[in-house]
């Protein structure tokens, strides 16, 4: 498969499973995360959406780059599994923290996501520097978000 197909079908798949968590927040942001303490600097609610679809796209730029790289053998690579990890923490997240309300065992979570999207950096770095690179500001705004995380527990 072309290059620009792969990038296509991963931003496709990461845009949808972002969605996903998109779908799974709306109700509590409109009545429990109001009513919530927020810790400074918390942006407006606005703010989320185009950045986490930006990083989604971002991310699926990035997972193409190096199955693009590694070709077949990608599927069986560290690479991939400590993408599928952080992944599966970041689906993870906000069910715990929007959907069960859990603020410390999303902080748990997001701590465990912030150290498996370094990790996947490192990985990534080995195979495609700019796949690497795509993936730093997603662990920035994780870095952000891991503030906030901690910030709603404490206050909260």
């Amino acid at each position: 498969m072309p290059l620009f197909l792969k990038i296509i079908l991963c931003i496709i798949v990461m845009q949808s499973l972002g969605g996903l968590g998109a779908f799974l927040t709306v109700g509590s942001v409109d009545f429990w995360y109001q009513t919530l303490n927020h810790p400074p600097r918390t942006p407006p609610n606005w703010v989320f959406g185009p950045v986490w679809g930006t990083l989604y796209a971002m991310i699926g730029v990035s997972f193409a780059l190096v199955w693009q790289k590694l070709g077949s053998n990608f599927w069986k690579s560290a690479a991939f599994r400590i993408f599928i990890i952080q992944l599966l923490l970041n689906l993870a997240w906000t069910p715990i923290f929007f959907g069960a309300h859990q603020m410390i065992a999303a902080l748990v979570v997001i701590v465990a996501m912030w150290i498996a999207i370094a990790l996947t950096i490192r990985t990534f770095k080995q195979h495609s520097h700019p796949a690497a690179y795509f993936l730093i500001p997603y662990l920035t705004w994780v870095s952000y978000a891991t503030y906030l995380n901690a910030g709603y527990a404490w206050f909260n």
